[in-house]
């Protein structure tokens, strides 16, 4: 048992005034697990970034330990399994190997085939099983999960809870309460550490927020009250300055105006104070504002239909058929393992080229509103993304804004934002859609918590007809009307 301690560490990127860590100090213990949370954009991957020293900052990090980060970067997924792990843990022994594995339910031949075979599944299994093998190491776990079905996760989730020694980001509130003990926070202020699971944080966090809710309609009113009492003040003290003129006993006069003023100077510098002082205890209140969503209301009760439907991968199908309708109202979720289909279903569904058998219908003149999985295709300004989809920028960005976007983000490519705040564009395009259907394929992975607390209160209060696949286990249950398996 060690400590990783942080002292006075303060960050900001060369091409940025804003700093985004602040004369920030903690400690945190090397046999913790750390669930790891904040807002996107808060700087979550850029703080495992500086523990790997990959930036210069001012302050302090001192460790007695070696860092390793998860994705782990394979430089040639043509080799086999057995050698990039090798690479990894060059001390592990084959066995070893075999052993972690079975834990995560992955079969030890995994290790003889080429990399690139494997499925993402399989690959964060593969290498988070290598890195818990290199003893004496503390990982920083950034985002395990994308990509991970609900057996999946359960299966990483129970892994991880039996190690130790790691800070995981995640915004998983399933996955997080599976195997952490101790939550790392990043605030809009600052950092805490607190014991317990995210559950425990959260209920601590959600009481913590109404109190200072209530403080900060208290300090606003004596803020105003403050001001107004300035500029009072200051309005005051002019006039008796100004009194000086066509006095008949100038010195005496001016000598009145000048202690007076001294003394509304005096006065209006405490109410400044006062005023700076209750300012700054306002600063970690978070806030989500109502989304909104204006769907079509379609003519008929079915919307579209799968009949007898196979997904098929190289003319092999890879799911038995399945047959069920959309209706107005339904929220469907579509659920199964890695590589079972459920992309491709929602894809044949938009029309696009995917492999199947059995037969898809939609309803004449169905207007789908379509979020992909994918966001790598996404760049430019986002008033240029709002045109290039014909949809109205100032609703789009006001969207934004209520998803705690800031407005610098506006100005930048969207190439250049975090993984959340690429999902948080295609929702809020998705949101200014008038469309009969909403199709989501993964919608939330990278997004914060807030915000995923944000989107199903949209879907439950406006109840959308929707589609979609999330693996995400308390959003399904909060939104889904119906779930269909593969």
């Amino acid at each position: 048992m060690s400590m990783i301690k942080i002292e006075n560490l303060t960050f900001s990127y060369p091409t940025s005034y804003d700093n985004i860590f602040e004369d920030v100090s903690f400690q945190i213990d090397t046999d913790w697990k750390l669930g790891f949370v904040g807002r996107n954009g808060r700087g979550k991957t850029t703080f495992l970034n500086l523990l790997l020293g990959k930036y210069e900052y001012s302050g302090k990090i001192s460790a007695s330990v070696l860092f390793d980060y998860f994705p782990y970067e394979v430089a040639d997924k043509s080799l086999l399994t057995e050698e990039v792990l090798q690479n990894i843990c060059p001390s592990a022994e084959e066995w070893e190997l075999m052993r972690e594995l079975s834990y995560l339910e992955t079969a030890s031949d995994v290790l003889w085939r080429p990399f690139e075979t494997l499925s993402n599944g399989e690959q964060t299994k593969v290498l988070l099983a290598a890195l818990f093998l290199n003893e004496g190491h503390f990982l920083l776990i950034d985002e395990p999960t994308n990509h991970l079905d609900a057996r999946a996760r359960e299966l990483v989730a129970a892994y991880l809870k039996k190690k130790k020694g790691y800070i995981l980001v995640s915004h998983d509130r399933y996955f997080l309460d599976g195997c952490v003990d101790h939550i790392l926070s990043i605030n809009k202020a600052d950092i805490e550490v607190q014991g317990g699971n995210f559950s425990s944080w959260l209920a601590d966090f959600e009481r913590r927020q109404d109190s200072e809710k209530s403080q900060n309609e208290r300090l606003k009113k004596d803020i105003n009250r403050l001001s107004q009492s300035a500029k009072r003040t200051s309005t005051w003290s002019a006039r008796v300055e100004a009194s000086k003129s066509g006095a008949y006993d100038k010195g005496y006069v001016g000598h009145k105006a000048a202690k007076m003023m001294k003394r509304s100077k005096a006065i209006e510098a405490r109410q400044q104070q006062a005023i700076k002082e209750k300012s700054e205890l306002l600063k970690n209140v978070e806030t989500t504002k109502e989304l909104k969503i204006c769907p079509l209301a379609y003519h008929s009760d079915t919307l579209a239909s799968f009949s007898n439907v196979s997904i098929c991968y190289d003319g092999h199908t890879v799911c038995a058929p399945v047959t069920f309708n959309i209706k107005r109202g339904d929220r469907i979720a579509i659920d199964g393992r890695n590589g079972s289909g459920k992309s491709s279903l929602l894809k044949a569904l938009t029309g696009a080229p995917v492999g199947y058998t059995g037969t898809v219908t939609t309803g004449a003149g169905v207007i789908i509103s379509y979020v992909p999985q994918d966001t790598s295709h996404l760049h430019g300004t986002l008033a240029e993304f709002a045109d290039e989809n014909n949809i109205d920028e100032t609703l789009f960005k006001s969207i934004l804004r209520k998803m705690n976007f800031d407005r610098i983000q506006f100005e930048k490519d969207i190439r250049d934002f975090s993984g959340g705040q690429k999902k948080k564009t295609l929702i809020a395009k998705s949101l200014c859609d008038r469309a009969h259907l909403y199709v989501w394929d993964e919608p939330l992975n990278f997004i914060d918590v807030y915000s995923r607390i944000q989107i199903e209160q949209l879907i439950k209060h406006f109840s959308p007809t929707m589609i979609f696949v999330e693996h995400d286990r308390a959003f399904r249950e909060a939104v889904a009307t119906e779930v269909v398996i593969l």
